[in-house]
């Protein structure tokens, strides 16, 4: 499933540059010194991915402990069943229940150091934007979290939420040099269209937990029990 982190991230990287415009589009970036403005967007995206790679490792610590205890199938199926409600729970009902109330203060101190690294120009500063871009809450940033937990080990989250924000570099990175790009219309039916994909990424979820046998999408129990037993064979 590793794949549909790729493919979350670059679609929903349309939604990034409505949310993280501004940020991009601030960024203090040699204008002049085309070497060092490449440098400066390296580091801006690794400090980005880092954060994310950070956070699917912490979460997929959570979902290994649902895989030792047998019930990895089964979370892949809730992971995908919240994600498709999550798309289709009213707004004004899940706004009630914001993930980022519990943590506001963090939130406004991450804001807070964010615009202050926005007016420098130190050569790490690029890196700590990126890093502090990362933390911001994110509708996506969460879905992309249900993958990381549905992934069932700490380093195949760290490299499914890694494989999300290598996606989003594209069209981030296009945003920074061209700015705000894209027409209101076309905003309009991309983020239109992100429902959707979440809505299928879900499903996949719910096939890849009913192990229907389906090639790379819904592999079957039986098998996964093979591979087991012939990996518990060779130790």
């Amino acid at each position: 499933m590793l794949y549909s982190a790729l493919i979350l991230g670059l679609l929903g990287s349309f939604h990034c540059v409505g949310m993280c415009g501004p940020i991009a589009f601030l960024l203090p970036l040699d204008r002049e010194n085309k070497m060092k403005r490449i440098w400066q967007l390296i580091s801006y995206h690794a400090g980005r991915i880092l954060t994310y790679s950070l956070l699917g490792l912490l979460f997929g610590i959570a979902g290994n402990t649902f895989h030792f205890f047998g019930i990895q199938q089964q979370l892949s199926i809730a992971i995908g069943i919240l994600m498709i409600l999550a798309i289709l729970t009213p707004a004004h009902f899940t706004n009630k229940f914001s993930l980022t109330k519990p943590i506001y203060k963090l939130v406004g101190k991450v804001k807070s150091t964010l615009g202050q690294e926005l007016k420098k120009r130190d050569p790490e500063t690029f890196f700590i934007i990126g890093f502090l871009n990362g933390l911001l809450p994110c509708g996506l940033v969460y879905m992309a979290v249900f993958g990381a937990i549905a992934a069932g080990e700490p380093l195949k989250g760290s490299l499914y939420m890694a494989l999300f924000g290598i996606g989003t570099i594209p069209l981030m990175t296009t945003a920074i040099y061209l700015g705000n790009f894209l027409t209101n219309t076309v905003k309009q039916r991309v983020l239109k269209a992100i429902p959707y994909v979440v809505v299928i990424m879900g499903m996949l979820f719910i096939l890849r937990g009913l192990g229907l046998g389906i090639p790379y999408i819904s592999p079957s129990q039986n098998v996964s029990v093979e591979l087991l037993s012939s990996q518990e064979e060779c130790h």
